[in-house]
């Protein structure tokens, strides 16, 4: 791999992980109700999901999803379906104590699945297979490159994140500030799910005759 080509990886990675995202929404929320500990297990659950959503589509897996409509849909409405029931459980969550963590508790496993029904992380995956390993030669070395760099910068930006929220705990844990913390989380979730669904119908209403 050229150094341009890395360069142009590094540009992607940064733009794509340190953007706000359902990854990133849910790293803050989680911090700011059950602590940065209390977020590592969603923290470090992102890149391990996204590395075998990656592996999938360097082998052809990704291809074969967006091939299909009816999978594809399926997994857009699962994912969209599971992020606002995340929703819903954040947007009712106004205490930082035990009783109310339970809301927030997102398990490790919980957090990988989420990557295998986010077409958000379908299409960077399958971009970035696109654009720097498919039909190359050395497409495996290619790959043992790119996905440490991948999971550094999705671990990176989930702990920034987390980071963030676990500092903002104590501001939050005054008066009714956690309840409308956790309402505009809840909203940006709800609005980024919006958002995968309206991007899938596009093509369809751009086709549509006039």
């Amino acid at each position: 791999m050229t150094a341009a080509e890395f360069s142009a990886l590094l540009l992607l990675a940064t733009a794509t992980s340190f953007t706000p995202g359902p990854n990133t929404t849910l790293s803050t929320a989680i911090a700011a109700n059950r602590g940065l500990r209390g977020a590592m297990r969603f923290v470090c659950a992102v890149p391990t999901g996204w590395a075998g959503l990656f592996v999938l589509c360097a082998l052809g897996v990704g291809g074969l999803v967006l091939a299909l409509p009816a999978l594809r849909w399926g997994v857009l409405l699962v994912g969209v379906g599971y992020m606002l029931w995340l929703a819903w459980r954040l947007a009712g969550s106004r205490s930082l104590g035990q009783a109310d963590a339970r809301r927030m508790q997102v398990s490790f496993m919980e957090g990988v699945a989420l990557q295998f029904v986010n077409i958000k992380a379908w299409m960077l995956a399958l971009a970035i297979v696109a654009g720097w390993i498919a039909g190359r030669p050395d497409w495996l070395a290619r790959l043992a490159l790119v996905l440490p760099v991948m999971l550094a910068f999705g671990f990176a930006s989930n702990f920034t994140y987390a980071l963030i929220g676990s500092l903002l705990r104590g501001w939050l844990a005054q008066g009714e500030r956690l309840l409308w913390f956790n309402r505009v989380m809840a909203a940006a979730l709800t609005l980024t799910a919006a958002w995968m669904v309206w991007s899938a119908l596009a093509p369809f209403s751009a086709a549509a005759p006039s």
